[in-house]
């Protein structure tokens, strides 16, 4: 067997691969005999069946499977040996005439090779880094929530501003008959809020269904219908009142700064509260900023950074590689749609190979035990011990698909990292308002 490769141009060569008899005879012939001693067909014994029958029978199916494994295995091993970088997945070349037939075979791969990069990291404008912190705004809003979240509920017997009102909406003609419960600011429009304040507990209020609530699917929720329904729905209904409650805040003392910090003295007045929001607010903001950082250093390089791609060869692999065949112009189509992200593959591995990144078990383990942290806080913020955060870790990552998605963050965090060190930079403190009339106009 040998095997050469003809280079078409810098990005475009042909693997020919000639295989001829003595390569694959061996293997197909003790196939065949393994196939006579287990036959079973009728007129002969197990194991009598005559070598020509089954040469007729199984012959060409086992030649061709041999000879597939053949090149698969061979092709393969020549791309590595040759270390050949190439793009896609080689294409079979049709061939005019090929017979099983014969005894000598000559396969031939078209390949598209990946281009030489050069990147260029010395930038003459600085990226942005925007430092997201919150505002005075956002602080006090965060305040107000706290105190609302460890606040109480205070039964009342009549309906007032800001007030939540529980009880049942029908409508016995469309089928309404469902409990809920909603805030007197959530209802639209000042004659129908009035209407609603002074009711008591035991009180029927009739209420129009049109521009009851801000939002349709509001309207479906407390209502009980479908989505669709409530769009097109404009009929009066009973609102039955069950309960009046008012939401009084916590006030801002020792015992709210213990409870929302789950640490008895951590905070001792309102000013180390805001400065404490202000730092947790920093740390979740970061995944913000540097999420941004990535897509404007992404837009960088692939302006700054120029390459020519076998875009023919990419195409008509494109056009066969999936679970459905493409027409020319789809597979050109999605070629268009795919080349940026192709591109800054490339760029990425350019950088990853240059600068020998890579993701250790211990990195994905601590990371994955970060997410984990991370999941608790939003729950309660349950504390465990370093063997039990293991556990958690170890299991999350038995899922191969949550492990491949934890290693790829890593990967991604190292090479911000690195380009964070090899690009400009120019840090600017925003407000997370700010940022996002910036980041996403």
């Amino acid at each position: 067997m040998q095997i050469t490769k003809e280079n078409l141009d810098n990005l475009n060569a042909v693997v020919k691969i000639d295989i001829e008899q003595n390569d694959y005879s061996q293997k197909v012939d003790k196939i065949l005999k393994d196939y006579r001693k287990t036959a079973n067909i009728p007129g002969f014994r197990k194991g009598h069946v005559p070598m020509g029958m089954i040469k007729r029978q199984y012959g060409q199916a086992v030649l061709a499977d041999e000879v597939n494994k053949l090149i698969q295995e061979s092709l393969n091993n020549y791309l590595n040996e040759e270390k050949l970088d190439i793009l896609g997945n080689p294409i079979p070349k049709e061939q005019e005439n090929f017979s099983w037939e014969n005894n000598d075979y000559t396969f031939e791969f078209e390949i598209g090779l990946a281009p030489e990069i050069n990147i260029d990291f010395n930038n003459k404008k600085a990226i942005t880094h925007y430092k997201i912190s919150a505002d005075k705004e956002m602080v006090n809003d965060q305040i107000k929530l706290i105190q609302r979240q460890f606040g109480k509920l205070v039964t009342q017997n009549e309906v007032k501003e800001s007030f939540t009102l529980v009880g049942k909406f029908t409508n016995e003609d469309e089928g309404i008959e469902n409990e809920t419960s909603f805030k007197l600011e959530d209802i639209q429009g000042k004659k129908t809020k009035k209407s609603l304040l002074g009711a008591k507990v035991g009180d029927s209020v009739q209420l129009n269904t049109k521009g009851l609530f801000e939002k349709e699917e509001q309207l479906a929720t407390f209502l009980g219908i479908e989505e669709e329904k409530a769009k097109k729905l404009a009929v009066d209904v009973t609102f039955e009142i069950t309960e009046i409650n008012e939401e009084v805040p916590h006030e801002l003392n020792q015992e709210l700064f213990d409870k929302y910090t789950r640490e008895e003295g951590k905070i001792t007045s309102e000013e180390e509260l805001k400065n404490f929001i202000k730092e947790q607010a920093a740390e979740q903001f970061v995944q913000h900023s540097d999420q941004q950082l990535l897509n404007d250093i992404t837009t960088y390089l692939l302006e700054a950074t120029s390459f020519e791609l076998p875009a023919e060869f990419l195409q008509k692999w494109i056009q066969i590689s999936g679970e459905k065949a493409l027409s020319e112009e789809e597979a050109k189509a999605e070629f268009e749609k795919s080349e940026k992200g192709i591109r800054y593959q490339l760029i990425e591995a350019k950088i990853i190979k240059e600068n020998d990144i890579r993701v250790k078990p211990e990195e994905v383990k601590e990371m994955m035990k970060e997410r984990i942290k991370m999941q608790m806080a939003q729950y309660g913020g349950a504390s465990f011990s370093d063997e039990q955060m293991d556990q958690f870790a170890n299991q999350m990552l038995g899922n191969q698909e949550e492990a491949r998605k934890i290693s790829e963050q890593v990967m991604s965090s190292k090479i911000l990292s690195l380009l964070k060190e090899k690009l400009k930079l120019k840090e600017k403190e925003v407000s997370f308002n700010k940022f996002a009339d910036e980041a996403y106009k």
